[in-house]
Order: structure tokens, then C-alpha cells, then sequence
């Protein structure tokens, strides 16, 4: 898809489009809508994360709280969003064992616990054995910091969202 063909569409086609680029989240697509026209992939990621960067704390963590915890209960029930399903199928969260799903699940809990949100990861750029050394790794960081590290992973889980949604490579030219 081109950018011509993004500036042309509707709000309904675009929110349709683009309202899961940031996981559960139109009201960002729908927001993002408005500021069109956009000039190309980077421009658009620049209003969607603009849009994150501009929410107080508490919105900034009710983004954090739409997305799924990695390995959960949603992909063994088979309730995540179609992106969500693809990327952790893709990282390998489906054919985990059941002590490295149970080792996932007590982390998850206890970053939740810590927290207040999931764990965010783009498991699209992370090597699935990683996984879990890294939750591990920062469920001892400082709050503030968790915020701008997890929020950090959502902008790489809509880059390449976008880059998805556009057929473009996201590592640019």
C-alpha cells in the first residue's frame, strides 16, 4: 500500500487499517487520522509515537496494559489479536514447552506485580530463548526506566506493524 493511498482513505477504512498498529489501541489510528497527509512511513510512525509520547503516565500505561503477556493465557486460549498471534507464533511462543511456559508464567506475574502492566517485547526482533533472561533482567529496573523501556518495544512493535501494512522493509533503505 502507498502513501497516496493512506491520505485517501476515510477515517473508518483508516481506523480499520492502522487500529491495531499500537496493540488494542484505535483511538491512537483515530487520533493519527486527523494529521494527514503523512509523507511517508517514517512521518506516519512519527504521529502515532508523538500521539504515546504526549499521554500522561497513566495513559502511557493503559497502552501497556492492552498488550498480552508474552506466552499467556490469550495465545494458549487463542484469544490475541491477529498480530499478536503472528508475532508470537513467529517467535516460537507456540511450541514452548510446559516448564518454559510455566518459567514465562511466573515472570509475567511477578513483572505484572511489580509493575502494573505486561511485560512488552517486540518477540519479532527477540531470540525466543532470550526471552526470559530479559524479563527476568528487567523485572529489577527502576520503574521509571520499565516505563521507557516498555513503551520503547511498543514503537518497535508498531514500526513493524507499519512497515507490514505498507510492504516496506523496516530496517529502510
Amino acid at each position: 500500500m502507498d502513501m497516496e493511498k493512506v491520505n485517501s482513505m476515510d477515517f473508518g477504512e483508516f481506523v480499520d487499517v492502522f487500529g491495531n498498529v499500537i496493540e488494542r489501541c484505535p483511538l491512537i489510528a483515530a487520533a493519527v487520522w486527523s494529521q494527514r497527509p503523512f509523507s511517508d512511513l517514517e512521518d506516519l510512525e512519527k504521529h502515532f509515537f508523538a500521539l504515546i509520547d504526549a499521554l500522561p503516565q497513566s495513559g502511557q500505561e493503559g497502552i501497556l496494559r492492552c498488550h498480552p503477556d508474552l506466552a499467556g493465557r490469550e495465545l494458549q486460549r487463542g484469544t490475541l489479536t491477529a498480530e499478536s498471534q503472528r508475532e508470537q507464533s513467529g517467535a516460537g511462543l507456540t511450541s514452548l514447552g510446559a516448564d518454559e511456559r510455566l518459567r514465562l508464567a511466573e515472570l509475567n506475574a511477578q513483572y505484572r506485580a511489580r509493575f502494573g502492566f505486561p511485560f512488552v517485547l517486540a518477540a519479532r526482533l527477540t531470540d525466543p530463548a532470550a526471552m526470559p533472561r530479559e524479563l527476568a533482567r528487567r523485572l529489577h529496573c527502576p520503574p521509571a526506566q520499565e516505563l521507557r523501556t516498555a513503551l520503547g518495544e511498543v514503537k518497535k512493535i508498531g514500526r513493524l506493524r507499519l512497515a507490514d501494512l505498507l510492504c516496506v522493509d523496516p530496517s529502510g533503505p
